[in-house]
């Protein structure tokens, strides 16, 4: 990201930043502790880069997706022995996984200029 900012306020025109962090950044999961605080990182970073770059017309956002259908997630359900049931009420209050496709379009939308 320090890189992305020192070339858009180079080019002088804006521009938008998507960083990916996760529900464990604002609700943190036991067991998880670096994970956990990764992305309690990523979500400070992006409000501090928001309020410093708002008034270069760069906009930094972050998306928190909860239970995310990947391998990295049905490892750790074999890992704990949970069943999807079981394990998507506590990251999703929609009570299921979500899927990669909602969080790239999410991140496509944020990144285009009608999130503006």
């Amino acid at each position: 990201m320090k890189y992305e900012l020192q070339q858009m306020i180079k080019q002088g025109q804006g521009g938008s930043i998507v960083n990916i962090s996760s529900v464990s950044g604002f609700r943190p999961q036991p067991n998880n502790i670096a994970y956990v605080a990764a992305k309690h990182g990523v979500v400070g970073m992006t409000k501090v880069a928001a309020l410093e770059n708002g008034d270069k017309n760069i906009r930094v956002n972050s998306v928190a997706p909860g239970a995310i259908d990947t391998p990295m997630l049905r490892g750790a359900l074999e890992e704990t022995g949970q069943t999807e049931e079981e394990f998507a009420p506590q990251l999703s209050l929609l009570g299921r996984f979500g899927q990669p496709e909602e969080i790239a379009q999410a991140s496509l939308w944020l990144a285009s200029d009608q999130s503006s």
